[in-house]
């Protein structure tokens, strides 16, 4: 998607701030730019100038301008959000047509309206003040991960078995050990291994330091040992059976396998659940919020993205924290 092409100047000057100042990734960009053209699109159905019959989703809005922006008022929000709740349609994985959006996707479309307010109004100056700034986000639902016990965790490690079994394990290590993410794991390159250390490159491209516990580490030399030394790609840390980078759906179904086999259901946990399981072990077993967060790598798109700086020293105590941190199959 190039908002560059559709996008009205001042939209492009706001997501070309975030995407070359902020740092943002080209995914949240894409989310700014998708939840702004439903946004002004309601707009002009509401302000009569669309064609009656038009189709929403061809509705131009290369023509919004500073002055249509200067004219929304904390009422049209409000409109908007009703509009999002009652009649915007939405698909599910079923394809079954539903009416209304969650309140996570109301909340998100709200931030991402209020976000450039703010960099019309503290950031470049073009206008006085921001109607919506007292608006507050629809109230979300909260559930609680899923994630797998420390006994459940030990029986996963200690029921692989296969080809793959020593790569595999590795990775379910990492998972459980350093809570990265999936996107995080299948990039992760030879060169990413350090000392006493892995460097992850997170969302948007922002890097940051997981320290490796004994079980990790341990787990790391014992694929390395058999990892082939040529490869399609002679960088990438983890090799699929075709010697190319591993994918995520290839990351996906092992860590199903794995799950199945270990007697858990594999459609109830996940990748993500195991990124859960590493961030509750360690939470239960004395790490304090900020470092987790700065451990995970955790940002939110509703924020200022001021970043916790926690001190790498307590990063290192995070990971041996992991009560995992010296479990080893078959041992």
């Amino acid at each position: 998607m190039d908002y560059r092409i559709q996008a009205p100047e001042l939209i492009r000057d706001f997501l070309s701030y975030h995407e070359v100042i902020k740092g943002h990734s080209k995914k949240t960009i894409d989310e700014y730019y998708l939840d702004l053209r439903v946004f002004f699109r309601f707009m002009k159905i509401q302000r009569g100038m669309v064609d009656e019959g038009t189709d929403f989703e061809d509705i131009p809005i290369r023509d919004i301008d500073l002055h249509f922006v200067a004219s929304i008022t904390k009422s049209d929000v409000y409109d908007f959000l009703s509009f999002l709740s009652r009649d915007r349609i939405r698909q599910h994985r079923s394809k079954a047509p539903e009416y209304g959006l969650s309140a996570n996707s109301r909340a998100r479309k709200l931030s991402s309206i209020n976000s450039l307010f703010k960099y019309l109004t503290l950031k470049t100056g073009q206008l006085k003040e921001n109607p919506i700034e007292a608006i507050d986000a629809p109230k979300t639902r909260r559930s609680l991960p899923k994630y797998l016990t420390l006994e459940e965790s030990k029986n996963l490690l200690s029921s692989v078995k296969g080809r793959n079994s020593i790569r595999d394990i590795c990775i379910l290590t990492i998972f459980l050990n350093c809570g990265i993410r999936i996107s995080e794991l299948v990039g992760l390159n030879l060169t990413d291994i350090r000392k006493d250390h892995l460097r992850i490159l997170g969302k948007g491209s922002k890097e940051r330091v997981v320290y490796l516990n004994d079980a990790t580490a341990n787990a790391i030399n014992d694929y390395l040992a058999v990892r082939k030394k040529t490869g399609l790609d002679s960088h990438a840390l983890f090799l699929s059976a075709k010697k190319q980078r591993i994918s995520k759906s290839t990351v996906h179904h092992l860590v199903k396998k794995h799950i199945t086999a270990s007697g858990l259901s594999g459609d109830a946990y996940s990748s993500h659940k195991l990124r859960h399981t590493a961030a509750t072990l360690m939470l239960k077993n004395g790490v304090d919020l900020r470092t987790l967060q700065e451990l995970l790598g955790h940002e939110h798109l509703n924020t200022t993205e001021i970043y916790t700086h926690i001190e790498s020293a307590d990063l290192k105590i995070a990971a041996n924290a992991n009560p995992l941190s010296n479990f080893k199959p078959g041992k």
